[in-house]
C-alpha cells in the first residue's frame, strides 16, 4: 500500500494537521482556531456469522479511528458491498447493527452508498471534531512514558477459531464483546491526562502499531510480554497453530524492526502480531499519570486494561519484547 500511495500527487495545506505523509489513524483538517475535523473510512468482510453483530463490530472499528485521535464522532456514512443473491434482510440486520453503534457513539448516521459485490462488505466513513490543540497522533511518544493498552488481545486468533468451528460459545461471546465495544470511554479518559501519543490496535497487531508509534516518534518501545492482556484460550489456540494468515505477513514485515528475547516462548510472537479487529487504544503517557488514566477509564468499563511497556531512547531496534 505504501508503494501505491507514494505514486499519488502530494497535497499541502497549512490547515492539514495530519495527512498522508504519516501513517496515522485518520486525517485532521483545521477549520479555525477552535475546531478541526477528523476524517476516516474503514470497512471489511464479515468477522461474525450473525449479521447484526458484524454490523456492530464494523462500525465500532471505523469509529475507533476518531477516538484514537482524541476526537468525538459527529456524522457517519454507510459503505456497503452486498451480493445480489443474498437475502436483503441480512443487509438490513448489518445496517441495524452499525446504526446502533453510531447511536451509542452519540453521532448521526446520515446516508451512505452501496454496490453489488461478490462478498458482503460493510463499514463507515466517519467525521469527528476536535480542538486543534488537542489532536492526538502516533508520533509524539516520549522517553520515560509508559504504554497502556485498553483492550485484551487475541481477536484474530479467536476469529480464526470461529471459522474453523474450534471454539465454544463463551469464547465467542468474549471476543464479540471486545470487538463490538466502542473506544469511547478510553478516549474520554484521555481528558484527565497529558497523553503524548495514541493509536488504536488493528490489522498490524500490537507489535506493528507500537512500531509505528516508535518510528514516528524517534524512540524505542520495550514491551513486557507477561503484561499483555489476553482473551481466554488465546495462548492455547496459538499453540495449536490456529492463527490467521495476516499474522505471518506481519511477522515477516516487522521482524526487521523488532527484537524478541530468546527466552520468550515463541507463541508470543504470534500474539504480538495477531491482526486485531476493533482493538483497544495504545496510549503513551507519563508514568505518574498511568494510574490516573486507568482509574478514570475503569469507572465505567469492564474490559482488562494494562500497562504493557515503556518508552526509552532510540536503540538499534524500534521494539524490544522482553
Amino acid at each position: 500500500m505504501a508503494q501505491v500511495l507514494s505514486q499519488l500527487p502530494k497535497f499541502h495545506s497549512d490547515r492539514l494537521l495530519v495527512g498522508l505523509d504519516v501513517s496515522d489513524d485518520a486525517a485532521v483538517y483545521k477549520l479555525n482556531d477552535e475546531q478541526a475535523i477528523i476524517q476516516t473510512l474503514d470497512f471489511f468482510t464479515p468477522v461474525a456469522d450473525d449479521p447484526y453483530t458484524f454490523g456492530q463490530i464494523a462500525a465500532a472499528n471505523a469509529l475507533s479511528d476518531i477516538y484514537a485521535m482524541g476526537g468525538e464522532p459527529i456524522v457517519a456514512l454507510n459503505i456497503v458491498g452486498f451480493p445480489k443473491h443474498l437475502d436483503p434482510n441480512i443487509l438490513a440486520e448489518i445496517l441495524k447493527g452499525g446504526a446502533d453503534k453510531v447511536m451509542e457513539a452519540g453521532a448521526l448516521l446520515v446516508g451512505g452508498h452501496s454496490v453489488e459485490d461478490g462478498e458482503p462488505k460493510y463499514g463507515l466513513s466517519v467525521t469527528g471534531i476536535i480542538h486543534p490543540d488537542n489532536v492526538k497522533t502516533n508520533a509524539d511518544a516520549r522517553v520515560g512514558d509508559v504504554l497502556v493498552l485498553t483492550k485484551p488481545l487475541g481477536s484474530g486468533i479467536l476469529n480464526t477459531a470461529v471459522k474453523g468451528e474450534l471454539i465454544g460459545k463463551e469464547e465467542i461471546d468474549e471476543v464479540v464483546k471486545v470487538m463490538s465495544m466502542l473506544n469511547k470511554n478510553a478516549a474520554k479518559a484521555l481528558d484527565k491526562v497529558d497523553a503524548h501519543a495514541v493509536t488504536d490496535i488493528t490489522g498490524f497487531g500490537v507489535g506493528g502499531h507500537a512500531y509505528e508509534v516508535a518510528s514516528n516518534s524517534g524512540v524505542t518501545i520495550v514491551i513486557d510480554h507477561t503484561k499483555l492482556p489476553l482473551m481466554s484460550t488465546v495462548i492455547e489456540k496459538a499453540r495449536k497453530k490456529i492463527v490467521p494468515g495476516g499474522t505471518f505477513k506481519n511477522i515477516k514485515y516487522y521482524s526487521q524492526f523488532v527484537d524478541f528475547d530468546e527466552n520468550i516462548d515463541s507463541v508470543y510472537e504470534k500474539i504480538v502480531f495477531d491482526p486485531q479487529t476493533s482493538g483497544g487504544l495504545l496510549v503513551s503517557l507519563p508514568k505518574d499519570q498511568a494510574s490516573i488514566y486507568i482509574d478514570e477509564l475503569k469507572k465505567d468499563y469492564d474490559l482488562e486494561v494494562a500497562i504493557i511497556g515503556e518508552v526509552i531512547e532510540k536503540k538499534e531496534k524500534y521494539i524490544y519484547i522482553k
